[in-house]
């Protein structure tokens, strides 16, 4: 399987970050991805189909918000906390509020 590639910090957008995260879904998986915690694509959006889910993974992922990682067949999400906030300090804050 391919590489999963992923921007550096400086590549990061305030831009290409925001849109990213101008998905009902997307914000959820901010959100629950913001107590540092790693986890499965299945344990974030367990009933969504696996087509849909694999489009807003790409999506966080491009846009460097989330990193992933592959280990067998599961591939694990954190979010790129320190590298967001290094760039845009309070975005992340101010999106997690609800």
């Amino acid at each position: 399987m391919a590489e999963l590639e992923h921007p550096s910090r400086e590549d990061l957008s305030i831009e290409a970050v925001l849109a990213a995260l101008d998905h009902p879904v997307r914000l959820r998986v901010v959100r629950t991805l913001a107590d540092g915690s790693e986890q499965t694509c299945r344990q974030i959006l367990p009933d969504m189909t696996k087509s849909s889910a694999s489009h807003h993974w790409r999506v966080l992922r491009e846009n460097g918000i989330v990193a992933q990682r592959r280990e067998g067949r599961n591939l694990y999400l954190h979010l790129r906390r320190d590298d967001l906030d290094s760039r845009f300090p309070g975005v992340l804050d101010a999106v997690i509020r609800r």
